[in-house]
């Protein structure tokens, strides 16, 4: 049975949808996989609206049901949602590298893009809440927005976000992006990844000099050093989380110090992994933060 057969192009995601019925999902082909977790032990529901992510809260299945009914329309309409950044010899040289990709959410042609790296604790790769739904917002703003899976061991991830950043600037007319003044966005263990390739570079992580954002965007992390070479930084935490907001307070100081614009949120109430905060004190963080961003680009 084709893709195009009408049980398949009728489908509709709902909350109450078998979260494993996307995975047999045949529209979206092999990378099914990365929708969820690929690491086991980390994820828990069998359906959308119970969908639960370890160290992960506020998990909105309407905004989940959304992501997947997204990708899967563009997909059926011909666009490419799914980009790997590593090449089938790299691959074969380096099975790991089969686990990694770019989800794409395309904005408008010629927009700015930004790049989404979603926490885990380095275990495993929480995009279905803490990447998709940014890049869906920011694509729906009309930016255009990539959602990274990477391999969830620190160095390799800093080297995944590297290529990834290499491949949307090698790719930009593909891609009908705008490379200059570009975003990097995180959360958790994605926000160290997002700070350290900011503070960084890309060539410290084994790819080329490629130009450094213009602007990093991070949640809830307790990542503190600072080291003179952050670019712009957006910060948002909740007082409630398991990482202490004061730390993210203290090195938005120590940016601002070195004579680089820094901010940051604190939400009263709010534990760790809120995503975008739908029906909490910090829904409409993001648009604060793309704002900070394109002051910046």
């Amino acid at each position: 049975m084709s893709i195009s057969d009408h049980t398949y192009t009728e489908r509709k995601y709902t909350p109450g949808s078998d979260l494993y019925e996307a995975l047999s999902d045949p529209v979206y082909g092999d990378w099914a996989r990365f929708l969820f977790p690929l690491q086991k032990g980390y994820m828990s529901g069998s359906r959308l609206r119970d969908l639960d992510l370890t160290w992960y809260s506020h998990i909105n299945p309407e905004t989940t049901a959304e992501i997947l009914n997204t990708l899967r329309n563009r997909t059926l309409n011909g666009e490419k949602v799914f980009y790997d950044i590593y090449t089938d010899e790299e691959k074969q040289k380096d099975p790991e590298k089969n686990n990694t990709g770019l989800f794409f959410f395309k904005g408008n042609p010629g927009m700015p893009f930004a790049l989404c790296n979603a926490g885990g604790g380095f275990a495993y790769v929480g995009a279905i809440h803490d990447s998709f739904p940014h890049a869906l917002r920011l694509s729906q703003l009309g930016i255009n927005a990539f959602a990274l899976i990477y391999r969830p061991q620190a160095e390799k991830a800093y080297a995944d976000l590297a290529r990834a950043i290499a491949f949307v600037i090698d790719h930009a007319k593909e891609l009908e992006v705008d490379v200059r003044g570009y975003s990097l966005w995180g959360g958790s263990a994605g926000a160290r990844m997002a700070a350290s390739l900011g503070a960084f570079g890309t060539k410290a992580f084994g790819e080329r000099d490629y130009p450094k954002p213009a602007a990093v965007i991070m949640q809830y992390t307790g990542f503190s050093k600072v080291y003179g070479t952050e670019p712009p930084t957006y910060c948002c935490v909740g007082t409630e989380d398991w990482v202490d907001y004061r730390v993210m307070e203290k090195r938005v100081r120590a940016i601002r110090a070195d004579g680089t614009d820094a901010v940051i949120e604190v939400f009263p109430g709010l534990g760790h992994g809120f995503g975008l905060g739908k029906g909490t004190v910090a829904e409409g963080w993001l648009d604060n933060a793309v704002s900070f961003w394109l002051l910046h680009r």
